[in-house]
Parts: structure tokens; sequence; C-alpha cells
């Protein structure tokens, strides 16, 4: 299975399963991947969510090979993959009653990095990074990353990551105030572990609260700007730098872009 789900005690874990492809999102990661979001959402025995990836990488991004049906002019759909698939798992995370730990345990890249920062806290391997890598294959941010990454960190920095396409590891990630914590790796699970246990014996209503809260304040623009991504999103995968961008990735060098 690509996404596992496993509930202990009140702590529901859902691990992202592609290891081999570092947890790439394809059609059955993220199908998968909505579903344990919205299981765990209605689940009345689950106080605390975590969400973290199996292998060396928390999320890769998306699955170029088979993350995308085709439009009707051959090119990816991305519109729609972006509306019926992927921006339900942020907008689940997000509104959930519950809170959500991000255990980020390695690369979180492209749309790994929404679905880190969709969560409530986010705890960081120190090993791990975490790239805005759309502008590396000629695209644009997008899963309401041009909204979750200067929301936390200001315009300026999220300009840097959106137009270089450079790692932020974890402890600059830290210091920019993009996540909450970072650890050592092989102390990561345990810690997400302990706080998810914490928090599940906690006030559960209080969290909510709070977070229906926030979202009004930090989160109210996020639907307007997850439309205005899929939007030029599509119409960036159907340039030529697009085309020359993703061959580039394939043939595993640099690519020549047009502007065009």
């Amino acid at each position: 299975m690509s996404v596992q789900i496993e509930r202990d005690g009140a702590v529901t874990t859902i691990t992202l399963n592609r290891p081999e492809a570092m947890n790439a999102a394809n059609t059955d990661l993220r199908d998968g991947l909505r579903e344990a979001v919205e299981q765990a959402a209605a689940d009345p025995h689950t106080r605390a969510v975590i969400l973290t990836g199996a292998g060396k990488a928390f999320c890769s991004g998306a699955d170029l090979k088979s993350g995308f049906e085709p439009a009707e002019d051959g090119m990816p759909d991305i519109h729609t993959a972006l509306n019926d698939h992927f921006h339900p798992i942020i907008r689940g995370l997000r509104t959930m009653d519950k809170p959500v730990i991000s255990a980020v345990n390695g690369p979180a890249v492209g749309i790994g990095i929404s679905f880190a920062l969709a969560g409530d806290l986010v705890l960081a391997a120190e090993s791990s990074y975490f790239m805005l890598a759309f502008v590396n294959i000629g695209l644009v941010p997008d899963g309401g990353s041009s909204f979750l990454i200067p929301e936390r960190i200001g315009f300026a920095r999220a300009t840097e990551m959106a137009m270089l396409g450079e790692k932020v590891p974890a402890p600059k990630a830290l210091e920019w105030g993009l996540i909450n914590q970072v650890l050592p790796d092989d102390a990561l699970q345990g810690a997400a572990q302990e706080l998810a246990a914490r928090m599940a014996q906690g006030p559960t209503r209080s969290y909510a609260g709070s977070k229906r809260q926030l979202n009004a304040w930090s989160f109210g623009r996020l639907e307007a700007q997850l439309e205005l991504e899929a939007t030029i999103q599509h119409e960036a995968a159907r340039t030529a730098d697009f085309l020359e961008g993703v061959t580039a990735f394939v043939e595993k060098r640099a690519p020549r872009f047009s502007g065009s």
C-alpha cells in the first residue's frame, strides 16, 4: 500500500509508503493519502494525527511519470489533479478538528512541502530539507505552498525558495520559522509520538477551537490561492520550458530553458 494508517490508542499515524520512489505522489499515493486523512478526521477514537514518510524521504513531490492524467491536448491535466485530488488533502489536514503533527524524516519537496506545512506542528529530522523544486522544471509552486510558505517566513524568503529552487536544510528552516523543531534523525519519530500522545490526552475541543481561529486568521485566503495556483500551473505545463525541464530531469542533465 502506498499509504499506511495505524492507530495506537488515540494517536493515528499516516505514513507515505513508497520508499523506493522517495514517496513521490503518484495516483495511488495521493488517493490513499486523501482517504487516510478523511478516515482519521472522521474517527471518533483519534485525537491526534502524525503524518510522516517511510524510508529516507518524507515526500519528494508529485511523480512526474504517473501523477497526472492527460488533458484533451495530451498534456498533463494539472488543474484537475490539483483541484480534485491534491487540494482536498491540504484542506483535510487544515480543517480536521484534531491536531496534526508533521514528522518530516527526509526531503520534503514540491507538493511534499504542502503536505508537511498543512500540519499544525512541524518537526523535522536534522538531515531533512525543504525545497520548492518547481522552477527547476519550468513550473510554479502549487498545493497551497505559495500561501503556506510566505505566511510562515515572509515574502522575501518565500520568493527566494520559489525562484531559486534551492534546498533549505532543516536548521535553516527552523531559523526562518518555517518549522517548529529540529531533532536528531534517530529521535524524530519518538519525539513525534511523544508529542502526539501528549496532545491526545489534552483538551481536544480547545485544540479544535484554536485551529479554527488560526485558520480564519491565516488561511481564510487559501481557497482563492489554491485556484490561482491550479490555473497558473496548468498554463505552465503547456510551455516549452516545462517540456525541456522534464526532459532534462529524465536525462539527468541541466535544462536549457528558452523562456517560452
